[in-house]
């Protein structure tokens, strides 16, 4: 396992908080109320250890195939419908969705490789990840990449605890299956836009891995 550079930050200002949480806490409450010393600690520690959990990134064998769609992060199916599509196709698409909570891993894959064509970021609001109008209406990012096999159009959404997006893409770039396509921190969304017809190998709450599960075949 290693941590993702997106965490380096984040952890290192956790732990400079750690560390002065708890040295202020055996300072004035070692001596008169050690047990309560003691439980900021432990409970200051699990925070901490969490934070750093958040930014793991496990080792995997990742699955590649051509006619294979992968799903581009961990957490669980909480969308498999069909939609007319607005911002890009304008048309009736197929919509798989995997809700990340703030426990998963949060690195964002390339479901397929190809050209990205399209990359747009949108303003919005932050109602929970799971709510029906979070795909529309919550801040997000946009990608579509193409191959010849078909264009997938791929959304990093919000949550009301995830208010940052990264996205690593740019329109022109050949991106490869398995690698990476971005960051959301604590927790958040991923759609995976795909021509209807496509062959769906999930089911809802299916819980899935980010380069692993295979979402779809062409």
């Amino acid at each position: 396992m290693t941590i993702h550079k997106e965490g380096y930050k984040s952890i290192g200002v956790a732990a400079l908080i750690f560390g002065l949480i708890n040295i202020a806490s055996f300072i004035f409450l070692g001596d008169a109320y050690p047990k309560t010393a003691t439980i900021i600690f432990v409970a200051s520690a699990i925070l901490f250890l969490f934070i750093v959990s958040f930014f793991r990134i496990p080792y995997r064998s990742l699955t590649k195939g051509e006619r294979e769609v992968i799903c581009p992060a961990d957490g669980k199916v909480v969308v498999i419908e069909e939609i007319m599509e607005e911002e890009y196709f304008k048309d009736k698409r197929l919509q798989i969705s995997v809700f990340m909570s703030p426990a998963n891993v949060h690195v964002n894959r390339n479901p397929v490789s190809g050209e990205v064509i399209y990359n747009k970021y949108h303003k919005g609001k932050y109602l929970v990840a799971w709510h029906p109008k979070s795909s529309t209406e919550n801040e997000r990012h946009s990608v579509v990449i193409k191959n010849d096999k078909a264009e997938i159009l791929v959304k990093q959404i919000a949550g009301a605890l995830a208010k940052r997006i990264i996205n690593y893409l740019s329109v022109g770039q050949e991106v490869h299956q398995g690698s990476e396509l971005g960051f959301i921190k604590f927790g958040s969304r991923v759609d995976v836009i795909l021509p209807v017809g496509t062959k769906v190998n999930v089911q809802l709450n299916q819980v899935v891995k980010g380069g692993v599960t295979v979402l779809a075949t062409f």
